[in-house]
């Protein structure tokens, strides 16, 4: 559909395809030194130590497991209002997942106390997600993780270049994990970065993320081995040069494009005012030392209204919406394996939620079009 108004859209000009030209014109395509400058500047950037560019957050997420040991007889706390690759990756490994229900319609990230109420034996690590681009409440999921001996792992994929009481985001946890998938703050169509700040578990997620390899192909290309081991059951989840130069050019105006999703989410909250509609983070977004990536713009429908009215009425306009989430625990393979679990507050803020369109590039007439459709909605009579 040709849509008048996307959810999502690119921040792609010269600087994007120039930096594709000039991997092609090296001739070296495979992982090298531009994904090293790409690792090195988003680490930089974040303030971690290690970083490591991958397929996806998808095995970003798997590595961290991984390095960190955890497999069958294990179990991952995990938001259940997230994408499903947050539990997925939990499952690769042979461990179990256990779903924490949100704080509320003002703030859709974890509940802390969800952490304590589902730890026992043999739960091994906490997954945050933050939300939107929205810190989750690290301060206090971080000392009760240390004093259950958990690891905390962050799902930063909405998150690149936010940050919480100036500490960047994804570097909270023993390891943070990014996306770079094609509607994402840091777009380069497909990617992710995996970074840690501790040099045992970024040792092992370095050879994990390559064969269990004990060189690459451009350490022997440069002349710095010639042969190599393997000695971990390793997988290949390296990322590449071109989506790596692409990541380089995106980094540069990754501030000022979340700046501008915040800008554009102000209005959105300032021009519906009026709407019966409930803006989840509008307090998290004003509070000191929050620093938000602005990554989607979630809505609550009014309790009886229908959502797919009102999805329908902006497809209508021209205007695309989505939904973030579908709660994990409710798909069909989840359902199945895990039917106990009941999340009542998940479960009915999830059926209010909308995601209206938001990216850096929305004009003022996009944003016109959004709210005035959302304003004619709320004005005709409901049924």
């Amino acid at each position: 559909m040709n849509w008048r108004v996307p959810l999502a859209d690119l921040d792609y000009g010269e600087d994007e395809q120039q930096a594709v030209l000039d991997v092609l014109r090296s001739r070296w395509l495979t992982m090298g030194s531009v994904t090293r400058s790409f690792e090195e500047r988003f680490a930089e950037m974040h303030g971690a130590r290690f970083a490591f560019g991958v397929v996806n957050a998808t095995t970003a997420l798997h590595l961290a497991c991984l390095a960190l040991g955890i497999g069958p007889g294990d179990e991952v706390i995990v938001p259940s209002l997230s994408f499903v690759a947050t539990s997925n990756a939990v499952l690769y490994t042979g461990a179990q997942v256990q779903f924490a229900e949100v704080l509320g319609a003002h703030d859709l990230t974890i509940d802390p106390a969800e952490i304590r109420r589902l730890a026992n034996a043999r739960t091994r690590a906490v997954i945050v997600m933050h939300y939107g681009g929205y810190p989750c409440h690290m301060l206090e999921i971080t000392e009760t993780a240390r004093q259950l001996g958990l690891a905390v792992i962050e799902d930063a994929a909405h998150s690149p270049g936010a940050a919480l009481q100036g500490r960047s985001l994804g570097t909270w946890g023993e390891f943070g994990c990014f996306s770079f998938f094609s509607n994402k703050n840091l777009s380069t169509g497909e990617g992710g970065m995996l970074v840690t700040d501790r040099a045992d578990l970024a040792q092992k997620a370095q050879a994990l993320r390559s064969h269990g390899m004990t060189s690459l192909t451009w350490d022997r290309h440069q002349g710095h081995a010639y042969s190599y081991d393997v000695v971990e059951l390793g997988y290949n989840y390296r990322i590449d040069e071109i989506h790596s130069a692409l990541g380089l050019a995106q980094l540069n105006k990754l501030a000022a494009n979340n700046q501008r999703r915040m800008e554009l989410s102000a209005q959105y909250r300032n021009r519906l005012q009026e709407t019966p509609l409930f803006f989840p983070f509008e307090e998290r977004a004003q509070e000191p030392g929050i620093c938000a990536a602005g990554h989607i713009f979630p809505v609550l429908l009014p309790e009886g209204v229908e959502r797919r009215a009102f999805m329908d009425h902006l497809r209508a306009a021209g205007v695309q919406s989505s939904i973030h989430y579908p709660p994990i625990h409710q798909f069909t393979y989840y359902r199945e394996r895990y039917p106990q679990v009941s999340l009542p507050l998940t479960e009915s803020l999830s059926r209010r939620e909308v995601t209206l369109p938001l990216y850096p590039t929305m004009s003022t007439a996009d944003l016109d079009l959004v709210v005035e459709s959302c304003l004619r909605f709320f004005d005709r009579p409901q049924v």
